[in-house]
């Protein structure tokens, strides 16, 4: 039995690195001013937000300000669809299109949009692999559609989308073109231009950095109806005291992730495939949820006939191992993933599936840990629910 923790769990969340927080300390003692004042504390405080902003925009290949402080992944994803559905709309354009996986902060912003506002949704299927296929979004475009969204990475099974297919299609088409690129930096190029999306959203905490705050870009003249009403920070877009602390943080996270980009996603690239080769063997009945090569390296979703997830993550915990069923935000459901059922797994799979989302502190040997442990749990899981 290991003594140590076995954290797999990243795509929830991550450790700060202590890199950021010795950036964030000098805001978080003493006097933090305020950016809006004008004495000589606002003013170093205003210093250290256009410097965060300044560092953002370096990695996303944009303006400065071009990038809007959040609170996070979710504030930033209903700020851009919201904002600029309710934007557009004197303009009679009333139509969204997004995906079937995404994160629910993008499906709940679309709800919404739906039953109070009126808006029309289109939700784009996938392939068994999870995939969008861009002849989907050409057929799905109308001369009403406001806003596309699709996620760059999906959270539960690392898949990721052609984004700059899809949003060359809607440039053709005149369409804003939005993405979800949390689980995004420091594995995948955020090169928004390269890209070609109109709005991006982030959130620190996915990247080593801290939790509560994030950012969305909003390209140059996009149209945007504020979801935040007060004070004139973020140029009007989103009001609030700005979190210069979590931003300074936000900034060096974002910067580390992008230095160490290539040798980062190659160590976590080398880690999933031992873990899917070695459950793939070992295991009978088992496997691997999602496109195997067109997928973040850092997640490994996996699937186990005739056991259900949750006694599988008891069992992993008991015995030091943090692993998950796959996003934060619906730990607490019973129901089986949206996403998992959007690629075509029966609901009895989609319980029998686990999430394993690796990261700078993952080694070999706790892989291996894993390895040797999860054959056992699996066939005790099986002798209570036995295969047919």
């Amino acid at each position: 039995m290991h003594n140590r923790l076995i954290y797999l769990d990243h795509a929830a969340t991550t450790p700060l690195d202590p890199r950021v927080l010795e950036a964030m300390l000098p805001f978080l003692s003493g006097t933090s001013g305020n950016a809006s004042s004008i004495h000589q504390v606002g003013r170093a405080a205003l210093q250290a937000l256009d410097d965060a902003r300044e560092q953002v925009a370096l990695v996303l290949g944009c303006q400065p300000k071009e990038i809007v402080f959040t609170s996070g992944g979710s504030e930033s994803i209903n700020l851009a669809l919201k904002g600029v559905a309710m934007a557009l709309r004197a303009q009679g354009k009333n139509h969204l299109i997004s995906s079937t996986i995404e994160h629910h902060a993008v499906l709940h912003a679309l709800d919404y949009l739906v039953e109070y506002e009126g808006f029309r949704v289109t939700l784009l299927p996938v392939d068994r692999n999870g995939r969008v296929n861009p002849a989907d979004l050409s057929t799905a475009l109308r001369p009403e559609t406001a806003l596309v969204s699709v996620m760059y990475a999906n959270n539960e099974t690392g898949v990721v989308q052609p984004i700059a297919d899809l949003a060359a299609i809607c440039r053709e088409r005149g369409v804003l073109f939005h993405t979800d690129a949390v689980q995004a930096p420091g594995q995948l190029p955020l090169d928004v231009n390269a890209l070609g999306v109109d709005l991006l959203s982030l959130t620190a905490h996915k990247f080593y950095g801290p939790q509560g705050v994030g950012l969305l870009y909003l390209r140059r003249g996009t149209p945007l109806v504020p979801q935040i009403n007060g004070g004139a920070q973020e140029r009007r877009r989103r009001a609030g005291t700005e979190n210069i602390a979590g931003i300074v943080g936000l900034a060096k996270a974002l910067t580390i992730a992008e230095s160490e980009r290539t040798t980062h996603a190659s160590r976590l690239r080398a880690l999933s495939e031992r873990l899917i080769d070695g459950v793939l063997t070992r295991i009978p009945q088992s496997w691997l949820n999602g496109d195997r090569e067109s997928r973040l390296p850092s997640i490994v979703n996996l699937g186990f006939a005739c056991i259900e997830t949750e006694s599988l993550l008891l069992l992993l915990d008991q015995r030091g191992i943090c692993a998950s069923s796959g996003s934060a935000c619906t730990s607490g459901s019973l129901e089986p993933s949206h996403v998992l059922l959007a690629m075509g797994l029966s609901p009895e799979e989609a319980n029998g599936s686990i999430r394993f989302s690796l990261g700078k502190q993952t080694t070999d040997e706790q892989i291996d840990i894993v390895l040797d442990l999860l054959p056992d749990l699996v066939a005790q899981l099986r002798t209570v629910t036995p295969c047919a």
